[in-house]
């Protein structure tokens, strides 16, 4: 398997030798000489599509037509009619017959990509066809049959997709009878380097450049970055540094000014658990709350800086109590009391303590006490509307790209599918 497998590599320009992308490929391998549907699942960018010539490539169909079809990109009116065909007069817009990829492609190999996001009514024809053979294109009740191997894949849950009724439970069964996890990048960081430099080979080819190297800061900055756009990101990254770079020796500091966004580190997702099983969810829509919780954490750390350093700074004394453990001043307490001078932050009258031998006494604050300046209640976090903080940011992204979607979804880092179904959801 070893040989074949770098012959593999080597024809379809797959660079890396990570345990888990040769453990998927071998599964490639093993199951492309029968007609067994196969389940491509991985994050997007990762190279689900080549897996899938892979194994058209080495099954008895390789001399037929392979069809690669985005789910996604086809609206849901004539996702039926472009897949099964439609008879002439069917539908509005319907002036002649017309043949599916079902049918062109009998004998060969279809590619259904992101298949979450196929429509009930379609899934159920697409059973049909899985389990029988059979289907009818759209205004006909004639049943043809059909010889096309399906290869499936998708980039989100398919398992939290059934639980939530949005795809039919039966179909994910029939879908996955040998299921392929293509790894992501963040999780075959050892291959970053090796990818990196072929990247940078092929640009400096191709326009007669010397090719970029990256010193051993700069190549940690890119072992250590998330990649949410995988092999695809990372090419980009690639050509632009290879293009823009005066240096051919790219360091760390070239990387943050050129492309800061190498440097951020987000949240991890917390996992859900059902049944005992862990699951990612809907990872696009918590990564944006994540995304706007965390700058809101920011901003209260910020405020109780500001507290106490304000109470210092006033030379006012707070009791050690433990339930103010966990709000840590951004500067240290004065070790003892000092008289209180005049700053450059008065205190109202009602707060000034008797004075004494012309001095002013120092506060102690007590949060048990009613017209406190600091209220114990204060400390308890406010529970957060989630829905609110997902429509604001929405919205402000929106503002910001003058209502341009596709921007708008980069900036939240989800699809424009997820964005257009929240724009209706909250009524923007």
């Amino acid at each position: 398997m070893s040989s074949q497998l770098q012959s593999i590599k080597a024809r379809f320009g797959i660079v890396g030798a990570s345990h888990l992308l040769d453990n998927a490929l071998e599964t490639a391998i093993r199951v492309a000489p029968t007609d067994l549907t196969v389940l491509i699942m991985g994050e997007s960018g990762v190279g689900k599509e080549v897996f899938s010539k892979i194994i058209h490539a080495l099954s008895a169909r390789k001399h037929n037509e392979f069809i690669a079809v985005n789910c996604g990109a086809i609206p849901e009116g004539t996702i039926n009619s472009e897949l099964f065909g439609h008879e002439k007069g069917s539908f509005t817009g319907a002036v002649n017959e017309r043949k599916g990829y079902f049918e062109t492609v009998n004998g060969g190999t279809i590619f259904l990509d992101e298949i979450a996001e196929m429509p009930l009514d379609t899934q159920s024809y697409l059973l049909r066809v899985l389990e029988s053979g059979e289907f009818m294109r759209v205004g006909s009740s004639k049943v043809q049959k059909t010889d096309v191997r399906v290869i499936a894949a998708t980039n989100v849950d398919l398992e939290e997709r059934v639980r939530r009724n949005k795809f039919r439970e039966d179909l994910y069964y029939r879908l996955s009878t040998v299921p392929i996890k293509v790894p992501a990048l963040k999780d075959r960081r050892e291959d970053i380097p090796v990818l990196f430099r072929k990247f940078s080979q092929d640009i400096a080819e191709k326009y007669r450049m010397q090719p970029i190297r990256l010193d051993d800061a700069a190549q940690m900055v890119l072992e250590t970055y998330r990649w949410p756009g995988n092999i695809r990101e990372l090419k980009n990254v690639a050509e632009q540094l290879s293009i823009l770079s005066e240096d051919r020796l790219v360091t760390a500091e070239e990387l943050r000014r050129r492309m800061p966004q190498l440097f951020a580190r987000n949240l991890p997702v917390v996992a859900e658990h059902h049944g005992g099983r862990a699951t990612n969810g809907d990872f696009q829509e918590r990564e944006l709350l994540y995304k706007v919780l965390f700058d809101m954490k920011n901003d209260l750390n910020d405020l109780k800086s500001l507290f106490f350093e304000l109470i210092n700074s006033n030379n006012l004394r707070m009791p050690d109590l433990s339930g103010l453990r966990r709000l840590q001043p951004a500067v240290g307490f004065p070790e003892r009391e000092r008289p209180l001078e005049e700053s450059a932050y008065p205190l109202p009258e009602t707060l000034r303590a008797p004075a004494e031998s012309g001095k002013v006494m120092p506060i102690i604050i007590e949060p048990s006490k009613p017209g406190s300046a600091y209220d114990q209640t204060d400390m308890e976090d406010t529970p957060l509307a989630m829905d609110e903080i997902e429509k604001e940011a929405i919205r402000k992204a929106l503002k910001k790209y003058n209502g341009r979607r596709k921007e708008a979804a980069e900036e939240l880092k989800i699809s424009e599918r997820t964005l257009y179904r929240k724009i209706k959801q909250y009524n923007l």
